[in-house]
């Protein structure tokens, strides 16, 4: 059988494990197959899989090419730490979030950004993140589920995100006007900079088709405040797309795209 993507376990594997990877073929419509004592590369040479999604006791993780994807807090559990301290956080200053406000991530990616905002907004506010890739969708929404060994504050945040594996176009234009406080948009990981990148793995679900003004056009419609849009500082996106305030730290190289709604 050729598949792009296989599900097994660890090496270690166990009864109750075998089962969970089961009840995971069973639940994303991807075949499993037993690890037995095959390394991964065995696994891919047998199957003809580019991908291997693994059920581990601790975690559910992406491999590909030797490199494994999982979630975890990265940069965002840093960000919270500055915000603590009363540092200035350039995405949330853009979206100017608040306290019990609602935001809509249509790129959740790993959701390091959406952890930084569920933070922000508290257990009064709301967060949705939109994933189209489905084993993303559900490594990132396993792992904020499941995730330990922080604060509770930062685990709060993460059991708070809700994840939707959904292409962003088509949830924004099932939502009503005004849904969310703001929408945002950060198609940047879907461009690695560098081949080394830790974030390598997502490059085989990139979606390499630019945002369109369409989205963009409904996001609006669905923001009560701002619609935000993350990309490289002198990127031509801001421009196609409307964005006509560009704002962000003086020496990053990325910077946030705002579009004010009483002023679109």
């Amino acid at each position: 059988m050729n598949s792009s993507i296989i599900i097994t376990t660890g090496i270690r594997s166990s009864n109750q494990l075998e089962e969970r990877a089961l009840e995971l073929s069973q639940e994303i419509h991807l075949p499993y197959y037993q690890r037995k004592k095959y390394s991964l590369q065995a696994l891919r040479e047998m199957t003809g899989a580019a991908a291997i999604l693994m059920v581990s006791p601790k975690r559910l993780s992406l491999v590909i090419d030797d490199q494994e994807l999982f979630f975890h807090p990265g940069l965002a559990k840093l960000r919270i730490k500055e915000i603590q301290a009363g540092k200035t956080d350039q995405m949330i200053k853009a979206m100017d979030l608040q306290e019990g406000n609602s935001l809509l991530d249509c790129t959740l990616g790993l959701a390091a950004d959406a952890l930084v905002a569920s933070y922000v907004v508290g257990p009064r506010g709301t967060i949705v993140g939109l994933e189209d890739a489905k084993p993303v969708a559900e490594i990132v929404s396993r792992g904020l589920c499941t995730y330990t060994g922080e604060k509770p504050e930062l685990i709060n945040a993460m059991r708070r995100i809700k994840v939707m594996n959904e292409h962003h176009l088509q949830y924004l234009c099932k939502l009503p006007s005004n849904a969310f406080d703001v929408v945002y948009f950060d198609p940047m990981f879907r461009v690695p900079k560098t081949k080394s990148s830790s974030m390598a793995p997502l490059r085989f679900f990139a979606n390499s088709n630019p945002l369109s003004n369409e989205a963009i056009v409904e996001a609006v419609r669905v923001a009560r405040k701002k619609v935000v849009m993350k990309e490289s500082r002198e990127s031509q996106e801001f421009q196609r797309l409307n964005f006509h305030k560009v704002q962000g730290g003086r020496y990053s190289p990325v910077a946030y795209g705002v579009i004010q709604k009483d002023v679109f």
